[in-house]
């Protein structure tokens, strides 16, 4: 007898799960922290990033301390990073190797970007970045894996 009472609690709740709206597809991914986090370029000035490179284009800020480093196409940088206010930060100067690429364009761009950026929004996983009058960022980077 004590079995039929199991398997009636088995099929009871069989259509209660099923009839439940998957309620975790939508729910909001957490926002990544800003220090600590690998951000890998996605966007400069409006315009997609294809990773046509095998270097990965990135920014990470130190959790422990205000330096940022990164990867901007052909060269690597690191430098200050300054955090006054809440949503504000400020780069430089930021030193980078200084190897001679055929296209700098892309480089030139996403360190321009993080020259004039002042202040950053982070929406789940992406990382904005936004000059001093802008409303459109200057940069998009995502979360790294």
């Amino acid at each position: 007898m004590p079995l039929l009472l199991f398997a009636a609690a088995c099929q009871n709740t069989v259509p209660t799960t099923e009839s439940t709206p998957d309620t975790t597809a939508s729910a909001a991914v957490p926002a990544a922290e800003l220090r600590g986090t690998r951000w890998v370029l996605h966007a400069v000035a409006g315009q997609a990033i294809a990773p046509t490179d095998p270097k990965e284009l990135y920014l990470q800020i130190n959790a422990s301390e205000l330096q940022v480093e990164g990867q901007a196409s052909c060269n690597r940088f690191r430098g200050a990073v300054e955090l006054p206010a809440a949503n504000q930060l400020r780069f430089g100067p930021l030193m980078s190797t200084r190897m001679a690429c055929p296209d700098m364009a892309l480089e030139t761009g996403f360190v321009g970007a993080l020259n004039t950026a002042r202040s950053y929004q982070i929406s789940g996983d992406t990382l904005r970045l936004y000059g001093e009058q802008a409303a459109a960022p200057l940069a998009e980077l995502h979360r790294g894996r």
